[in-house]
């Protein structure tokens, strides 16, 4: 009977669910020497150089408190650093964090095609699921 309970609880199946694909991702984004939140950060700024630590946390679904941590740790690594225009902080990208680029996408690249391999095509479509539904339950709260 428990079983049935936990199979059919959001909660624990969503946990369980991030805990295996969290242990995916940074198995794969440990080549980069990465975890993968950094990796996606950085991510960002490649594709937007100049973007504000909110515009970050929004892009990310991450708290701002997260996000600053985030930034300081790739700035000590040297891999971004922050140039403050007024009240904003815009995020770019070091050279040696612009050096990181396509290992990052080959980590991104790996991941997404670890997943396929076991999933097959319903893999981009659960995410795509995943996705949609965070973004209604994210608006009840």
């Amino acid at each position: 009977m428990l079983d049935v309970y936990f199979k059919e609880c959001l909660f624990f199946t969503g946990n369980r669910f991030s805990r295996i694909i969290t242990k995916m991702a940074e198995d794969e984004f440990k080549v980069s020497g990465l975890s993968p939140t950094s990796a996606f950060l950085l991510m960002a700024v490649y594709e937007k150089d100049g973007i504000s630590q909110k515009e970050l946390g929004q892009i990310l679904h991450l708290q701002p408190s997260t996000v600053t941590r985030a930034i300081e740790k790739l700035t000590a690594s040297g891999l971004l650093y922050n140039r403050n225009e007024g009240r904003l902080s815009l995020i770019y990208a070091t050279d040696k964090g612009k050096a990181l680029e396509v290992s990052i996408h080959e980590c991104w690249n790996n991941l997404r095609s670890r997943y396929n391999t076991i999933l097959g095509e319903e893999g981009d479509q659960l995410s795509l699921q995943l996705y949609q539904v965070s973004d209604q339950l994210e608006k009840i709260e």
